[in-house]
């Protein structure tokens, strides 16, 4: 089958198509006939020797990605029959091998692809909206009625934090560029901020929820607006590490998750794209001969919603 393995960690010439042999199923999986992937800035920072990359640098042929709709071809789990259309996060953050022909997965990662979506929009919504719901609801537990502020809100995950929130009853107020303000405003969001040149520190201390998708001095821009005794989560980026510490000092709970590959969160999220309650924003759908396209356009961080993969 053809896969795309990353010979050495660096730029997107060591992306290499290649022909490896067809995985095998083992118990409890099932192996899945691609018909679109998603690509995330996790997968730019592996390709570049960060990100996941320590934890997978081992392996032989090393395939990169992590979301993957498509096809059920054989399958030794009872969750799941042959023909079955799913979609999932595969072994985040392990080795997903997504950037494949066909792909193996444990069954229990994946949910039924809702029929009302396309392959690409089923794609599009897995480590993004997994991510967003593991913040917004797992650990936050976000109430109607509570003020939330969504970083890089026309971004993968923040666009997908926008509708999650919403669909709580929670007010939120959304932050991207200028140009993207409509957009932000178009998910749900209540209000929109335009990040650039913000005063900060003259901003009321209101929201009882903060996700920060960005890091860096972020963090000390979104603890000066987060009520006392408030939530701050930031996803990693590897420049945050005393997020925790900082929130402490000013009265918030301020910690770091790490999205994982999670079957039930999948159908959560599954059941609000049926709905129609959550919906994938794609900025562009291209060929899988043109994944360097695909991680040039990610790395840009002027991507609005998602870029995929059609297999």
């Amino acid at each position: 089958m053809k896969a795309i393995a990353l010979k050495a960690p660096g730029g997107t010439d060591q992306l290499l198509y290649t022909d490896v042999p067809k995985p095998e199923v083992q118990k409890g999986e099932v192996l899945i006939k691609g018909k679109a992937i998603s690509i995330n800035p996790v997968d730019v920072k592996s390709r570049s020797g960060k990100g996941v990359y320590g934890r997978i640098k081992d392996q032989d042929p090393l395939i990169l990605g992590w979301d993957i709709s498509g096809i059920v071809e054989e399958s030794k789990s009872a969750l799941f029959r042959t023909g079955d259309e799913v979609f999932g996060m595969v072994n985040f953050p392990g080795h997903g091998k997504a950037y494949a022909e066909y792909v193996v997965a444990p069954a229990d990662q994946l949910a039924l692809k809702p029929a009302n979506i396309s392959h690409g929009e089923a794609a599009a919504a897995t480590l993004v909206a997994l991510t967003a719901w593991q913040a917004l609801v797992t650990h936050a537990n976000i109430q109607k009625g509570q003020n939330v502020l969504i970083h890089a809100a026309s971004g993968g995950v923040g666009h997908m934090a926008v509708q999650i929130a919403k669909h709580a009853g929670a007010i939120v107020t959304g932050t991207s560029s200028a140009k993207n303000r409509d957009f932000v405003l178009g998910l749900g969001a209540d209000r929109h901020i335009d990040y650039r040149g913000y005063d900060w520190k003259n901003h009321p201390r209101e929201f009882d929820f903060v996700l920060d998708t960005i890091g860096g001095d972020n963090i000390d821009k979104s603890l000066e607006v987060t009520k006392e005794g408030g939530t701050l989560i930031s996803i990693p980026s590897g420049l945050n590490e005393a997020v925790t510490d900082k929130a402490k000092s000013k009265g918030v709970k301020g910690y770091f998750i790490l999205v994982e590959s999670d079957g039930n969160d999948m159908k959560s999220i599954a059941d609000l794209l049926e709905k129609g309650a959550l919906k994938p924003h794609i900025q562009e759908t291209l060929p899988f001969d043109s994944m360097a396209e695909a991680h040039t356009q990610i790395e840009s961080g002027r991507t609005v919603g998602k870029v995929v993969l059609a297999i």
